[in-house]
């Protein structure tokens, strides 16, 4: 059986074939600009909005690629930032972090993690950070763990989301991916670390509970 006849297969049974991408750094830590120690070694999370987790990868178009800026919060899992552009320059994450300071209009002391990248290192996000009283935490050198739960949300979109579609263009991009953020994402997959619950529905039954006094 050659190639032909199993693409023509799976055309019939409408499956995709999921390859595996050339990979293109997002990350530039070779910079001089100041970085900020690791806050969250030892951290024990029991609340929404007491650690966002930041992250940028990169997504391939027909043509090209474009980047994608995301922000979580770590205790719901819940996708609250994010920015897709054709830049990898600092306006990328802070679009993000934007979006995610609408929503959620955090108290200060909150965390921000993220790796040691100038975007996130740059002189304009860390003042965005500083402005609403958020303290900034980085991983350590040469330490991809360290920052696991974005790594991980990351793959999880790549595989249920972007190896499966073939984008045209920034737009059509753009809109999927809304799609699978905002709805699929955050309102219909399950996580076990949730007790099989999606991110909103998780954050829904705590402000229930908070509002009924229960902790």
């Amino acid at each position: 059986m050659n190639h032909k006849r199993v693409l023509r297969l799976m055309r019939i049974d409408n499956l995709l074939c999921i390859r595996r991408r050339k990979f293109i750094f997002t990350t530039n830590s070779q910079h001089g600009l100041p970085v900020y120690p690791n806050l969250v070694e030892g951290l024990v999370l029991n609340r929404m909005d007491q650690l966002w987790v930041a992250d940028i990868t990169y997504i391939r178009l027909q043509v090209g690629f474009v980047y994608l800026a995301v922000l979580l919060d770590a205790f719901s899992r819940r996708c609250i930032g994010w920015a897709l552009q054709r830049t990898l320059e600092a306006a990328l994450a802070l679009e993000a972090l934007r979006m995610a300071l609408r929503q959620r209009r955090p108290k200060p002391g909150l965390v921000h993690h993220s790796d040691r990248g100038v975007q996130y290192a740059s002189y304009a996000y860390t003042a965005e950070l500083q402005q609403h009283g958020i303290r900034i935490s980085m991983s350590r050198t040469a330490s991809p763990y360290d920052n696991a739960q974005a790594e991980s949300f990351i793959k999880t979109l790549k595989y249920e989301e972007v190896y499966r579609t073939e984008y045209r263009n920034l737009e059509e991009a753009r809109a999927s991916i809304a799609e699978f953020l905002e709805n699929i994402y955050n309102h219909e997959r399950l996580h076990s670390a949730l007790g099989y619950c999606p991110p909103e529905e998780f954050e829904r039954g705590l402000r229930k509970a908070a509002g009924t006094g229960r902790t």
